[in-house]
């Protein structure tokens, strides 16, 4: 039996998907009432989780968190931010801790915000915290996640990059823009995005699960990351359609998204070297290719 956190998500829903088509026995664990037996009740920035709910798991993915990127971040909705990932991480590794015999594997979302912005150095898993709000909360989210270890449980935190998914997530909320033609550059679109295909942020994600070998941080993205403008000059062309000459500039963003615009401002340069150092064969390696796959 597998337990995942998180599975109404565009990445959880997707994971458990490809599990059970696998035959795996999946436990989600969900914040209403449970329609089904293989759902199971949980209030994770309250701490409500009965072990019980984790009995029998051999292993557990917590993908759990309120989205980032949805509102503006008011201090009350930062805050939030905070709760449902580190507050709601302790209550999931408070209740394994109750357990006789848990789980040999705790693997837990985490993102490539951690490094901060990286400008153009090419970074892996080794690199260390970066600034900003984002690069806090993920370290502490980490923090609250490895508390496993001391269970006895291997840990990996999944660094995941910008998914690309023809069902949402962030490509989702570009596609409108860039359907009518308006695509555009941010700020000077010299920023590198690291990306991952939602077929390989899967396929990462069960390769972590299965390899014994492989703990700590993790980074999912793909070995090709790309700057703003080439990304942008990729999507118009796959979609068919022209850009924008001008970019957004920085200001433009800051005034309509706060300081969220600061991490699409941000550069994240990295490689998934304990990925490619585990064996995993990418499917998606070019971002045209990519994007033709999932649009």
């Amino acid at each position: 039996m597998i337990v995942v956190t998180g599975a109404s998500g565009l990445l959880g829903g997707a994971l458990v998907r490809r599990l059970r088509d696998r035959g795996e026995r999946v436990v989600t664990l969900v914040r209403r009432a449970p329609q089904g037996p293989d759902e199971r009740f949980w209030q994770p920035a309250e701490g409500v989780l009965d072990p019980q709910a984790l009995d029998g798991a051999r292993s557990v993915v917590h993908l759990a968190g309120a989205p980032i990127a949805e509102r503006r971040w008011s201090e009350a909705y930062k805050r939030e931010l905070v709760a449902s990932r580190v507050d709601g991480t302790r209550t999931l590794v408070d209740a394994l801790r109750e357990l006789p015999r848990r789980p040999e594997v705790l693997l837990s979302a985490s993102g490539v915000d951690f490094y901060g912005d990286t400008g153009d150095r090419l970074v892996d898993e080794d690199a260390g915290r970066g600034r900003g709000f984002l690069a806090g909360l993920c370290e502490r989210w980490e923090a609250a996640a490895r508390e496993a270890e001391t269970l006895g449980m291997r840990t990996a935190q999944l660094r995941t990059g910008i998914v690309l998914s023809g069902r949402g997530g962030a490509l989702g909320r570009m596609l409108p823009l860039f359907r009518m033609g308006l695509g555009a550059p941010l700020g000077t679109g010299r920023q590198y995005w690291s990306w991952i295909s939602e077929d390989d942020w899967v396929g990462a994600t069960l390769h972590v699960l299965e390899r014994p070998e492989v703990s700590g941080p993790v980074n999912l993205v793909s070995p090709s990351p790309v700057t703003n403008a080439e990304f942008t000059r990729t999507l118009g062309k796959a979609l068919g359609k022209g850009t924008m000459p001008m970019p957004v500039p920085g200001f433009a963003l800051r005034a309509g998204l706060g300081e969220f615009a600061g991490e699409l401002l941000s550069s994240h340069r990295l490689l998934p070297r304990k990925l490619q150092d585990s064996g995993y064969g990418f499917a998606h390696t070019g971002l045209d290719a990519a994007l033709r796959a999932v649009l």
